[in-house]
C-alpha cells in the first residue's frame, strides 16, 4: 500500500482510512465481527482509523479500543467531538467546558493515552474558535492528543480557524474531514484549495454517497427497506428531485466503471483519492464483505479520459443533490436571521 502523507505533519497514512461510524448499535452490533473488521484492515495495510464519541452513543470507540489493544502503536488514530452526548445542554459543542471533558471521556472508551487526530465535528457558531482552539492547544501541550482537525467546515471557517491560530499562538487545525464524492463536489471550488494552501490533509467522508455509488439503487427499483435507507429514509426518498438526479446517473457511472474496468464503488473511492489535496479516503463498511470490496480501490488511478467522462456527468464544484453538503449554516438554516425585524423595516 502506498502511504501518504497527512497534510504537512509528515505522519504517514494509508490511502483508505477505516471509518468506524458502523461498528456499534446504528450498524454492526456485533463487537466480536467488529473486532474481526478492523483487524483485517489493518493485516491488509490500513493504519488509520476515524471514529467520533458520537457513534452509537460511544460504542464505536469501545470496539475500536477492543480491536486495538497490542497495536495502537501501528494506527493513527481518530475521533472527533461535538455532538450530542446525553440530553445536558452543555454535553455537546465546541466549547472549552465539553472539550475538556469530552476528550477524557474518549480516552476512556479507546483506552488510549493519547488521540493522534482530534476533531471539531462540526462548526459551532455559539462559540468563539479562539476558545475552541486554546482549550485543543492546552490538551497537546498535555500529551492527550497530537493533532487538531475539522470536519465539514466552511472555507471560511478554515481561514478563521488558521488566522486565529496564528495571531494568538494557538495550536492550528491540520486537517479537514469533508463530504467529498462524484455527487458531492462543491468542496472543489472552495474548501479543497483552502486546505492546500494552508498545507492540510485532507480525509473525505462518505465517498460512496452513503451508498449510492455502490450501484445499490438504481432507477425504476424500489429502494431496499433495511440499512442506512432504513435508517435514514429522507435521503433515498426516490420522489425528492435530487434523490432521482442522482438515480439517473448512476447507470452512466456504471458505464464509465466497466469501461476504465473496475467497479463503481471502486470507481467513486478512487476519484476522491485522485485529488491531488485528498490524503485518505474514508469507508464505512458495516460488514466484512463491504470491506473486502474496498480494499483494492486505495491502489487504483484513474486516467484522465475517465476523469473527464465524469466531469461530464457532474460537473466539477457542484453537488447533484444541494441537500448533501453536511452542515447548514445557521446564516441560511434559520429564517429570523435572513429578516430584518417588521419594527425595523424602512
Amino acid at each position: 500500500m502506498r502511504y501518504r502523507t497527512l497534510g504537512t505533519t509528515g505522519v504517514r497514512v494509508s490511502p483508505l482510512c477505516l471509518g468506524a461510524m458502523m461498528f456499534g448499535t446504528i450498524g454492526n452490533p456485533d463487537h466480536d465481527d467488529a473486532v474481526r473488521i478492523i483487524h483485517r484492515a489493518l493485516d491488509a495495510g490500513i493504519n488509520f482509523v476515524d471514529t467520533a464519541d458520537v457513534y452509537s452513543g460511544g460504542e464505536s470507540e469501545q470496539i475500536v479500543a477492543k480491536a486495538l489493544r497490542g497495536r495502537r502503536d501501528d494506527v493513527v488514530l481518530a475521533t472527533k467531538f461535538h455532538g450530542p452526548m446525553g440530553d445536558d445542554p452543555n454535553r455537546r459543542g465546541n466549547s472549552r467546558r465539553w472539550i475538556v471533558r469530552a476528550v477524557e471521556d474518549s480516552l476512556r472508551r479507546l483506552d488510549t493515552d493519547w488521540i493522534d487526530l482530534y476533531q471539531v465535528h462540526r462548526p459551532d457558531p455559539a462559540t468563539d474558535i479562539d476558545d475552541t482552539l486554546s482549550a485543543l492547544s492546552d490538551l497537546v501541550h498535555q500529551g492527550k492528543i497530537r493533532y487538531l482537525g475539522s470536519s465539514t467546515f466552511p472555507a471560511s471557517d478554515i481561514v478563521e480557524a488558521q488566522w486565529a491560530a496564528e495571531r494568538r499562538g494557538h495550536q492550528r487545525f491540520r486537517c479537514e474531514q469533508p463530504p467529498y464524492s462524484i455527487f458531492v463536489r462543491e468542496i472543489e471550488s472552495t474548501v479543497l484549495p483552502t486546505c492546500q494552501k494552508y498545507g492540510l490533509g485532507v480525509i473525505p467522508w462518505s465517498p460512496l454517497n452513503g451508498g449510492f455509488l455502490t450501484g445499490r439503487y438504481q432507477p425504476g427499483r424500489d429502494i431496499p427497506k433495511e440499512g442506512r435507507a432504513a435508517r435514514t429514509p429522507q435521503r433515498f426518498d426516490p420522489s425528492l428531485p435530487g434523490v432521482q438526479d442522482k438515480l439517473a446517473l448512476i447507470p452512466q457511472l456504471e458505464a464509465v466503471a466497466a469501461d476504465a474496468g473496475m467497479a463503481l464503488a471502486d470507481l467513486a473511492v478512487a476519484f476522491t483519492l485522485s485529488h491531488p489535496a485528498v490524503t485518505s479516503a474514508i469507508i464505512g463498511p458495516r460488514t466484512m464483505e463491504q470491506l473486502e470490496g474496498l480494499l483494492g480501490a486505495g491502489d487504483l488511478t484513474l486516467g484522465d479520459d475517465i476523469l473527464d467522462r465524469i466531469d461530464e456527468l457532474v460537473p466539477p464544484g457542484t453537488n447533484v443533490n444541494p441537500g448533501d453538503t453536511g452542515y447548514v449554516p445557521p446564516a441560511i438554516a434559520s429564517a429570523w436571521r435572513r429578516r430584518r425585524p417588521a419594527a425595523t423595516r424602512p
